[in-house]
């Protein structure tokens, strides 16, 4: 009978223990605040080679010393551009006014275009109307960017900025007033997620504002991107939902803090070494649709995989794409395969082309990309809090 009482009482404490273990789960599940991100229709076909949506974006991340200036958790969904761009939804303003930007770890500013803004490019996006809003603050501060392909110049200004149930207020960002060489592009601004250090304008990035006021119960942000389906995408921030990802998340230190650079060892394809041989750096990118490397190197690449140029792409046989060999990156120790489903994407046209593009910014070091043709096999997350990436394969 002791016994009986014994294996009862056990039950019973392994009942109350899994009741606590779900209820920890649903709350903490409840605390991480999910934003849905859409795929949006690519615009490669009405951009011209020099002018790509890819190159404004890999100028803006790195072309630093030409920007001058004067004066609870979410998971939140994303839109895919067609395997070009994930964007979602933000508003500014009281009341509200929405905007589709991209969520880009390869800078630090929220930017969008102003009302005052009369360009063309400018005209054919959802433009801030700051005189509609009773939160909008200004300020003398202004800001230039000049790109490889393009230039833009503004104020930082201050509103409130909500993502999803997150609200910081008075939140400083950047209004474009006028820019040029920005037509097709497919998105209204960028929330940009590095660190402070990488901010173009001066103002201190929402994450960090968010983060500082205890908004966000951890400091982390993670991202889900739909291989297949427009929907399905999300960010989101305070903490990460295990059902995104298969297995365990494997941690990368970062080379220094300040961006999202981990060490990356080599990328071999059949077992030999084609790229980074005595290691490199890649920066996990969220803003960069492609894969981007060396011009020497990618040339290598695609000739192995037989890719024939055609304007600013490299084609291949759609009828080859199951033939073709994965390549892997190894990063810490940890090889990510990276099949040519995955590395081979189809234009509005139905050819087949190469996600591995030339890098047009010169770097001291091999420097690698990894944007999102990779971040869709793999499962990311940036840990502010211990400086470092965590890679799982996504479901």
């Amino acid at each position: 009978m002791l016994r009986t009482q014994t294996s009862l009482s056990t039950w019973s404490q392994k009942i109350h223990m899994k009741w606590l273990v779900l209820l920890g789960l649903v709350a903490f599940s409840e605390c991480i605040v999910k934003i849905p991100l859409r795929r949006v229709k690519t615009m490669r076909n009405a951009i011209s080679g020099k002018n790509t949506l890819n190159n404004i974006l890999k100028e803006h991340a790195y072309r630093l010393p030409q920007i001058s200036f004067r004066g609870s958790n979410l998971t939140h969904p994303l839109r895919n551009i067609r395997d070009l761009f994930y964007v979602g939804n933000i508003t500014i303003g009281t009341p509200p006014q929405e905007f589709q930007v991209i969520f880009d770890t390869g800078s630090s500013d929220l930017w969008v275009a102003s009302i005052f803004c009369n360009s063309s490019s400018c005209a054919a996006h959802v433009r801030f109307r700051h005189h509609q809003s009773s939160t909008f603050r200004p300020t003398n501060k202004t800001f230039r960017i000049t790109y490889g392909s393009g230039r833009m110049k503004g104020v930082v200004v201050h509103d409130t900025v909500r993502i999803g149930d997150l609200v910081s207020t008075d939140q400083p960002f950047g209004l474009c007033l006028k820019d040029s060489g920005f037509k097709g592009i497919p998105f209204d601004g960028i929330l940009g997620l590095s660190y402070p250090n990488k901010t173009f304008s001066g103002a201190f990035p929402i994450f960090d504002k968010l983060k500082n006021e205890g908004a966000i119960s951890e400091p982390v942000f993670a991202f889900y991107l739909s291989k297949d389906k427009q929907e399905g995408s999300v960010v989101m921030f305070g903490g990460v939902d295990h059902r995104y990802y298969k297995g365990e998340l494997n941690w990368v230190p970062l080379i220094q803090v300040g961006d999202w650079f981990v060490h990356m060892d080599r990328i071999t394809m059949k077992r030999k070494v084609i790229a980074c041989s005595d290691g490199c750096k890649a920066l996990v990118d969220t803003g960069t649709s492609d894969i981007v490397g060396p011009s020497t190197l990618v040339n290598n690449i695609w000739k192995l995989i037989r890719a024939r140029p055609l304007g600013p792409q490299y084609f291949v046989s759609c009828s080859a794409v199951n033939t073709l060999p994965s390549i892997i990156f190894t990063i810490n120790g940890i090889n990510y395969r990276l099949p040519a489903r995955a590395y081979i994407h189809k234009d509005s046209r139905g050819r087949c082309y190469s996600a591995f593009k030339e890098n047009t910014v010169r770097t001291s070091r091999e420097t690698w990309i990894l944007g999102d043709a990779f971040l869709r096999r793999y499962f990311s997350v940036f840990d502010r809090g211990n400086d470092r990436i965590g890679l799982a394969q996504a479901v």
